[in-house]
C-alpha cells in the first residue's frame, strides 16, 4: 500500500518535472539553456522509465532506462561539442 502510494507520487514529481523541461527547452532564451533543459529531459525519461519498471515489476524497463541513459550522454556531449565548436568530429 505505501509502495504503491509513494510509485504514485514519484511519477507524478517526475512527470511534472518532464514538463517543466520540456516548457524550459522551448522557451529556452539561447542555446545552452536548451541543451540543459535537454540533458536533464533525459535524466527525467531515465528516472520516468525506472519508475515504470518498479510499478509493472519488468525487468526490461531497467534494461531500456540503461539505453537511454547511454544515449542522452552522447548526445549531451555531441550538442556541447557543436555548440562550443561548431563541429562534433574533428
Amino acid at each position: 500500500m505505501i509502495m504503491e502510494f509513494a510509485l504514485a507520487v514519484a511519477l507524478g514529481a517526475v512527470t511534472l518535472s518532464m514538463l517543466l523541461c520540456a516548457w524550459r527547452l522551448w522557451r529556452g532564451p539561447d542555446a545552452p539553456d536548451r541543451v540543459l533543459a535537454l540533458d536533464t529531459l533525459y535524466v527525467n525519461v531515465v528516472a520516468l522509465v525506472i519508475v515504470l519498471g518498479m510499478c509493472w515489476r519488468s525487468n526490461v524497463l531497467f534494461e531500456a532506462a540503461l539505453i537511454v541513459a547511454m544515449l542522452g550522454f552522447v548526445s549531451t556531449v555531441a550538442l556541447a561539442r557543436f555548440i562550443t565548436r561548431g563541429d562534433v568530429i574533428e
